[in-house]
């Protein structure tokens, strides 16, 4: 039997350490590298060294500790970290090794290195990892994508590591060419921004609209946890508002300052550039920026001095809002994916990335069974709130939904996620808008034309105003 290793993990980070443990839980043989040595012996003398590993001090000696074909998984920071990392590892692999990259890159970096690194015969795979510490330990979510010819190598290592769903099917298949793996990735982020902003919402129309305690809240969330929105984020949502400290809720002593790391701006940059409408993920980024200056929101509470709620609806209509918008956010999402897939080539199959969504990541929910269900059903569907399935459960959530947006308003509770949710829906489903007037004044100030509803699409028309 070889002594060799079957994959390095470089980068002992929270998610590499515990992505190392994974891989040899599953039976693979593991060489670890942190630049740090210090942190490698630490690593080493806890948990790792019951473990089937081995430390490497230089990256010449985890090289030489791998099976041919050596797979090496980075872990470091996206960006330049990784650049400057394959830089000092590519001249020691050789033709038919794999670099895999397993943080959270942007796609455009992602194709690049897949083609410089093609051209020294290496094969590079940008993996898209969703599950935080939990995942990375016991089994995340997994979407790689990159030189093809590197996943007859991977799948294996891969598909053994990632979560299950409860069919079995691991979480974790090939999206596709190029940078696809990361594009997936930070659509699924996206898509968490927007499942994180419902919620908080939810939240925020019970607290301040019914004026109900956190507790009762948390109580609320329990029970949804039983039903439709059944999901991690819905979880962790009950047990985080029923937490106390000194008898007090926790979530009360926390600033209400989000942060973020870029992804979900990412999304929607990559989303004007498709010319696609990720307004929920929008609304969620931005909402995150706004609650960023609470020492400018408490100068405004002041001036303008204006009672918040009640509002005029209930639990059940919230339920039914958070839900509608759910559908509209992973609407969005998906209908982005299909378009990046079209302009890159890529050849998404959109099912199978819900279904490696349904365990292991964070927006990990028995929703993208539906989901799931729908484009295997209808594998060239157009838009999700097409599906059958969809299209009677928002028919059905409607007048709730339209009930709390206007309650929200009317009571000084911004729902930004739920309000750009409803006008997206209300948009989509519209015969007529008013673009015409704007291309009307576009073709006024700019002669920018304009094409007529009594002509085919395609010929353009200008007209004399003055």
């Amino acid at each position: 039997m070889s002594n060799k290793s079957d994959i390095a993990v470089v980068g002992l980070g929270v998610m590499g350490a515990n992505l190392a443990l994974n891989l040899a839980d599953s039976g693979n043989r593991v060489t670890v590298y942190n630049r740090t040595t210090s942190v490698t012996d630490e690593y080493m003398a806890g948990e790792a060294g019951d473990k089937d590993m081995v430390a490497a001090s230089t990256l010449e000696d985890m090289v030489a500790t791998l099976e041919r074909p050596r797979v090496v998984l980075l872990m470091v920071s996206a960006g330049p970290p990784v650049d400057y990392v394959i830089a000092d590892l590519a001249p020691l692999l050789e033709e038919g090794d794999v670099i895999i990259d397993g943080g959270n890159s942007l796609y455009t970096d992602t194709a690049r290195r897949t083609e410089e690194l093609a051209g020294l015969g290496i094969r590079f795979v940008g993996a898209g990892v969703s599950g935080g510490e939990e995942g990375a330990r016991h089994g995340p979510s997994i979407m790689p994508g990159g030189d093809p010819a590197a996943w007859p190598i991977v799948e294996g290592i891969l598909q053994g590591i990632a979560a299950k769903a409860d069919d079995g099917a691991p979480c974790c298949e090939w999206i596709g060419e190029g940078g696809s793996g990361h594009y997936v990735k930070m659509v699924h982020n996206g898509i968490e921004y927007g499942d994180m902003q419902v919620i908080a919402e939810a939240y925020d129309l019970m607290r301040r609209g019914l004026k109900m305690v956190p507790a009762d809240i948390g109580e609320v969330f329990a029970l949804w946890n039983q039903g439709r929105l059944r999901s991690y984020l819905i979880e962790i949502t009950a047990e985080i508002l029923r937490a106390t400290e000194d008898g007090e809720p926790i979530v009360d002593r926390i600033l209400d300052a989000a942060g973020q790391k870029g992804t979900g701006k990412w999304t929607v940059i990559a989303s004007m550039e498709s010319g696609q409408p990720t307004t929920l993920v929008a609304e969620a980024v931005y909402a995150r920026i706004v609650s960023s200056d609470p020492e400018g929101r408490a100068r405004a509470a002041t001036i303008y001095d204006e009672p918040i709620g009640p509002i005029e609806a209930g639990v059940d209509d919230i339920e039914a809002a958070l839900y509608a918008s759910k559908i509209i956010s992973y609407a969005q999402g998906f209908r982005l994916m299909q378009a990046a897939s079209h302009e890159n080539r890529w050849d998404l199959d959109l099912a199978p990335i819900a279904s490696i969504w349904r365990a292991g990541c964070i927006i990990r929910a028995d929703f993208l069974e539906d989901i799931t269900a729908a484009y295997r059903r209808t594998p060239g569907l157009a838009d999700l709130t097409e599906a059958p399935f969809f299209v009677e459960a928002l028919k059905t959530a409607l007048s709730s939904w339209r009930r709390v947006v206007a309650a929200a308003v009317g009571a000084g509770i911004p729902t930004p996620a739920y309000a750009s949710a409803l006008a997206y829906f209300d948009g989509m489903r519209s015969g007529r808008l008013p673009a015409n007037l704007i291309q009307a004044q576009r073709d006024y100030f700019g002669a920018h034309t304009f094409e007529r509803v009594d002509q085919p699409r395609g010929t353009f028309f200008h007209h004399e105003w003055v």
